[in-house]
């Protein structure tokens, strides 16, 4: 007997919670999630953080579509720190180290408490499409019927562990893996491919001797990612600065012939943003040391996280290498590291929304669509979950683009240009990055996700407050400062005196005086909430900048307003050349802008669309 619900999600890591609880509180989608194991529910099986370069942007604008991530972050943080800090705002990026332990126990519960949402125990065997409606079989002998399909596997079909010689058919952390699931997707037309990404070892903390590393504090105010958050997080923790040395890298140059890539045992791509020790070793032989950070993984445990030294190499060698690095001399392994490779999608088989172009209601989100990382995972998750729920309920998508969120970067990236390795965020990839900061995610994005239901009144009320709060802090810019004061803070911040009466906005300008420093010396902005602040004050600094952009992305939504039905058959278009054709008919693009961005597709081509395009209209 079947056993009906409007949406089911598989897996329930970092994509799947997102996608989950996105469905059960959009017009009270009834869901299931599917998991190997509830134990692996939020599990952060590589590095026990949140955020980052890039990454910190996705958690922020995951928050402001009504996301969980951001709040789960906060709450589980151990410390919080600030990247790039003296940089630019457009790079700044917020990045939290995570008590992993807590983090898995406090997504688990939000599952559990959710309305709308059951959570189930079973590895999915297959989907099978007819009709409107999915079947999905587990190995269990459950079989369900649903509306809509979320596929959030991660990294768990057909995944092997590899390290050294040895070869295990297991996911992460030795969980079990998906043995079916590929097979079945497979039988539905879609092509797999083979990635492979790696974690270091577990060190026991005990046996490290941390006088000979340099310490790593949090900020003295920890900033949150979530405008949910009321409880300010508290830095409880320390990590901690190494470097490898060239005793290291004779150890594991010593290695390379034995290891898993030379003997054949690894065969999937790997990231390039994120390689291994023996990687680096390789490409940068020039180099006498690499950087690695030691962070703790939890309160409950003494297993500290050697990030920047992933490996596969065996047991034998990792001790080695590791007993080589001062302050590891006598470091005791708890966990070895190893390589995973597995099964995942060409996601250029996916619409925008993450809606396969194959069929209807089924949808992918995270690491099944070769990406790599919680952050870009849980983004695509909570997009899959929006735009499934959009799907049962018979509304209009959400689709993101470039110039309005770095979700949209990624997306478009992934469904457009696709990815021949584990795709990372990176604030390069974004055009409009100037404008796309982390600070003003809620600008951008919240009122976008309010008519899919994952928007609270409560985070309405504040976006209402901090748009209020701007407007002040705009009308406080003409304000005329005392010419005195404003001698006093030019010599102090080294700016040559003014020769004219200076106004707010006049000294806010000045490249060496910041917000903070124009806050000692005038309290014209006092009582103006510091996100309000901030967001004016980004707007002085890059004004130049952001009226060019303008200009720019003027051009390029022209091309994304000129939109394209799924159905044409592009070769019967003339005037497109052979390849244009195949790659159009590949990717099937919603706009002339999309297409205009598919390798292979030339300006010519673009001519030739907008001139198909143009005859549609007058037609």
């Amino acid at each position: 007997m079947k056993i009906f619900y409007d949406a089911i999600v598989i897996g329930a890591g970092h994509a799947g919670i997102e996608a989950a609880l996105a469905l059960s509180k959009t017009g009270g989608v009834k869901t299931l999630v599917l998991s190997i194991t509830p134990d692996n529910v939020g599990y952060m099986a590589c590095n026990p953080s949140i955020g980052g370069t890039g990454k910190g942007h996705l958690v922020r604008e995951l928050d402001a579509l009504g996301g969980f991530m951001g709040i789960a972050a906060d709450a589980c943080a151990t410390q919080i720190r600030m990247l790039n800090s003296a940089k630019g705002l457009a790079v700044r990026s917020l990045r939290a180290q995570e008590d992993k332990y807590k983090y898995h126990a406090f997504t688990k519960r939000a599952l559990e408490a959710a309305d709308n949402l059951s959570l189930r125990q079973d590895e999915v065997k297959s989907i099978t499409a007819g009709g409107k409606d999915f079947t999905v079989e587990c190995v269990t002998g459950s079989v369900y019927s649903c509306r809509a399909v979320v596929v959030a596997t991660g990294v768990y079909m057909d995944s092997t562990i590899i390290c050294g010689s040895s070869v295990q058919k297991r996911g992460p952390v030795c969980f079990s893996r998906s043995d079916y699931l590929a097979t079945s997707l497979g039988a539905l037309g879609f092509k797999l491919r083979r990635f492979k990404t790696g974690t270091p070892a577990r060190l026991l903390g005990k046996s490290i001797d941390f006088s000979r590393l340099e310490i790593q504090e949090g900020d003295t105010v920890p900033y949150t990612f979530s405008a949910m958050t009321k409880k300010q997080p508290k830095n409880t923790t320390v990590c901690y600065l190494g470097y490898t040395n060239e005793v290291t890298h004779e150890i594991i140059r010593g290695a390379l012939d034995s290891s898993p890539r030379k003997l054949g045992l690894i065969t999937g791509t790997g990231a390039r943003y994120c390689p291994s020790i023996e990687d680096k070793i390789v490409r940068f032989a020039d180099k006498p040391r690499h950087t690695f950070f030691l962070e703790p993984e939890g309160a409950g445990t003494d297993e500290w996280y050697i990030q920047g030294i992933s490996t596969s190499l065996s047991p034998d060698v990792q001790r080695d290498m590791y007993r080589s690095i001062a302050g590891l001399e006598n470091v005791q392994i708890v966990r070895d590291a190893y390589a995973i490779e597995y099964e995942c999608i060409d996601a250029r088989e996916l619409y925008p929304t993450l809606m396969s172009k194959r069929i209807d209601g089924l949808f992918f989100a995270g690491q099944v669509n070769g990406t790599s990382g919680y952050e870009e995972a849980a983004a695509q998750g909570l997009l899959a979950g929006i735009n499934a729920s959009a799907y049962i309920r018979g509304i209009e998508p959400l689709v993101l683009d470039r110039t309005n969120s770095y979700i949209g970067v990624m997306a478009d990236d992934l469904v457009t240009v696709g990815s021949d390795e584990p795709y990372r965020m990176l604030t390069g990839r974004a055009e409009c990055r100037l404008s796309l900061r982390q600070d003003n995610a809620d600008l951008r994005l919240t009122e976008l996700a309010v008519k899919y239901g994952t928007i609270s009144p409560e985070r309405m009320r504040q976006l209402k407050r901090k748009k209020s709060q701007i407007e002040k802090c705009n009308s406080l810019l003409n304000t005329r400062l005392d010419d005195d004061a404003v001698g006093r803070l030019f010599e102090a911040a080294c700016e040559e005196n003014p020769s004219r009466a200076m106004t707010v906005a006049d000294v806010l300008k000045r490249p060496n005086i910041t917000l903070d420093v124009f806050e000692k010396h005038f309290d014209v902005l006092k009582g103006i909430m510091p996100a309000a602040k901030l967001e004016v004050y980004a707007r002085l600094r890059y004004d130049s900048y952001l009226r060019r952009q303008q200009a720019e992305l003027q051009e390029k939504s022209r091309l994304e307003n000129m939109r394209l039905s799924c159905d044409i058959d592009y070769s019967a278009v003339d005037g497109l050349r052979l390849e244009a054709r195949e790659k159009l008919n590949t990717i099937k693009p919603l706009s002339i802008g999309q297409a205009s961005r598919i390798p292979g597709v030339t300006p010519a081509d673009v001519w030739v669309l907008i001139g198909k395009f143009r005859i549609q209209n007058e037609e």
